[in-house]
């Protein structure tokens, strides 16, 4: 579905973005730039504790890819809602484990759907057909909003919600590709890692030791490339 959906015909080349600022976001604005996509590039601040950080990663990435539109707009109600180590200062952020089979306190409950449901309003207005979301199930931390399933699903719910004459996907490429394959397919397309930020706790130095930061680690040693990012 998704590689057919990449290569095929669309009546529009505009399709909205959404990026965190991260290494897998990056690597999908550079697959959606490859595919001569025009970029509707959108950042959803939530509160997070890098929430500074990250636009400014994500501004980098959308000026290096030209975006035709770009949108930084809040979801602070999930902050207030808490219930996860990014966003409720009373809960610290674990240090990595990647053998871990549990969900961690780092996922933000639902966040995925509350920034796609932004997304596909915003799709609808620039009259976009497609969403690219750098959404991992493979080798991630396992929240339960980065599932194929979610997705497919997330499909029918816009089906079902939007204008009749509204056709919307959400396409997400690198859904069944490990770290490192992300980190060599973004190498291959010449993505700017080094504009990217991925930890989870720090706007300055990155840690090294949350989850993000070990998958991050891990990925770049794998596909055998130097990170460009400074570490504590």
């Amino acid at each position: 579905m998704i590689n057919q959906a990449l290569n095929g015909h669309h009546g529009s080349k505009l399709a909205v973005c959404l990026a965190s600022g991260g290494m897998d976001s990056c690597v999908c604005l550079a697959l959606a730039a490859s595919k001569g996509r025009q970029l509707a590039a959108l950042h959803i601040s939530y509160g997070q504790r890098t929430q500074r950080r990250e636009q400014e990663a994500f501004l980098a990435l959308a000026k290096h890819y030209h975006a035709r539109h770009t949108r930084i707009i809040t979801a602070d109600y999930l902050r207030e809602f808490g219930g996860s180590a990014l966003t409720d200062p009373n809960i610290e952020v674990p240090v990595a484990d990647l053998s871990r089979k549990d969900i961690p306190v780092s996922y933000v409950p639902f966040r995925n759907a509350n920034f796609l449901a932004a997304a596909v309003s915003w799709a609808e207005v620039l009259h976009a057909r497609e969403i690219f979301i750098g959404a991992v199930e493979e080798d991630s931390s396992g929240y339960p909003d980065c599932r194929e399933s979610f997705y497919r699903a997330f499909n029918h719910l816009i089906r079902e919600g939007t204008r009749p004459e509204t056709a919307i996907a959400v396409q997400t490429p690198l859904i069944h590709l490990n770290k490192a394959d992300i980190i060599r397919t973004g190498q291959q397309l010449g993505a700017p890692f080094h504009l990217t930020w991925s930890c989870y706790s720090q706007n300055d130095l990155a840690c090294g030791r949350c989850d993000s930061c070990a998958l991050r680690l891990r990925a770049f040693a794998e596909a055998g490339i130097k990170d460009p990012l400074p570490y504590r």
